[in-house]
């Protein structure tokens, strides 16, 4: 199935005092190298967010607000994509794996979206495979400081469980003290 990627990598990191999350090491890799490699399969994947050195082979874009929230980065993203089928992943995941692209994707079927659930049951929206096509109708006429969890949680979702791990993510230095 060919699809396209997108990863959300220009949040503030306000809990980590405003580092580039995205370019933080985890296990000797930049949390970004991680959604990338798990995006392998997808053309083109598209980062939104700022340029970062040292990352070749992806588009660059940027939400028109910078900052803007999840909502507007996924708008900027969205339309740079030009296949049916999208994968959606927040740039700070340190569990993503291929074969969690692969679960997704397999699972999404005819639905508008497959999201990982994580292991206390919660929707991963930003871990997920969709039509592009339901992702550009759910988004509000003003994306800006839209919450994500609104936009998308109309849509028919077909949930896919986590493996452990996948949605580890880094929000904390208690986060990050975990995966150093």
């Amino acid at each position: 199935m060919a699809y396209a990627g997108i990863v959300l990598a220009g949040g503030a990191a306000r809990r980590l005092s405003g580092v580039d999350k995205p370019a933080l090491p985890v296990g000797g890799k930049p949390l970004m190298a991680r959604a990338l490699a798990a995006l392998a399969d997808a053309d083109p994947v598209i980062v939104v967010g700022p340029e970062r050195p040292g990352f070749g082979g992806v588009r660059w874009t940027r939400e028109a607000s910078p900052g803007a929230g999840p909502v507007a980065a996924l708008a900027a993203g969205l339309a740079m994509v030009p296949t049916e089928i999208v994968v959606v992943l927040a740039g700070d995941l340190a569990g993503v794996r291929r074969s969690t692209v692969d679960r997704l994707t397999a699972a999404l079927g005819t639905a508008p979206g497959a999201v990982l659930v994580d292991s206390s049951g919660e929707r991963q929206w930003l871990l997920g495979a969709w039509r592009a096509e339901a992702l550009r109708s759910a988004l509000p006429e003003r994306v800006e400081n839209a919450s994500l969890r609104r936009t998308l949680g109309g849509l028919e979702i077909v949930e896919v469980p986590e493996e452990p791990g996948e949605s580890d993510d880094i929000d904390t230095p208690e986060d990050l003290d975990r995966f150093s």
